[in-house]
């Protein structure tokens, strides 16, 4: 079984805000220095992105992947590898607990990664671990200096 990486943070800013960027796949190379490119492939009844398309360079690992999210209520959001070059799994969840009456969020983001190459575990939890805390950094930057899109969708 897969190992994965979690950590958490928290955002000064309500669950459907921190979604609002979350889900704005476009914007991921203004807040995520490692997404170079998304595109969203295709979308759901709601209009929520089904498959996203990233080019994403974190170091030791390089790739443009798809992957395909399921969105679990207005809190979470889970996706997991179609298509890639270089990797064999990369499924993830970031998930969302109001604090404060919903005026505060702690998020949790969890990443399993897995490569085609042979490369030791503790580098690939190093990769995963570089990812996670600047995708949370970014997220929390994003969020709180007022980059969340306007509510509507």
């Amino acid at each position: 079984m897969a190992e994965h990486t979690s950590s958490n943070i928290t955002i000064e800013a309500a669950p459907a805000a921190v979604m609002g960027v979350i889900s704005d796949f476009a914007r991921y190379p203004e807040w995520t220095d490692e997404v170079k490119e998304a595109e969203v492939l295709s979308e759901d009844a709601e209009g929520r992105a089904e498959r996203v398309r990233l080019l994403l360079d974190a170091g030791a690992i390089k790739d443009e992947h798809t992957l395909a999210y399921e969105w679990v209520g207005a809190h979470e959001v889970r996706w997991s590898l179609v298509t890639s070059q270089m990797l064999r799994a990369l499924d993830g969840v970031y998930r969302l607990a109001p604090l404060d009456g919903g005026a505060r969020t702690e998020v949790t983001y969890q990443l399993t990664v897995d490569v085609k190459i042979p490369m030791l575990g503790m580098i690939k939890r190093k990769a995963e671990k570089v990812i996670i805390d600047r995708a949370l950094a970014g997220l929390k930057k994003r969020v709180e200096s007022g980059g969340a899109p306007v509510s509507g969708s």
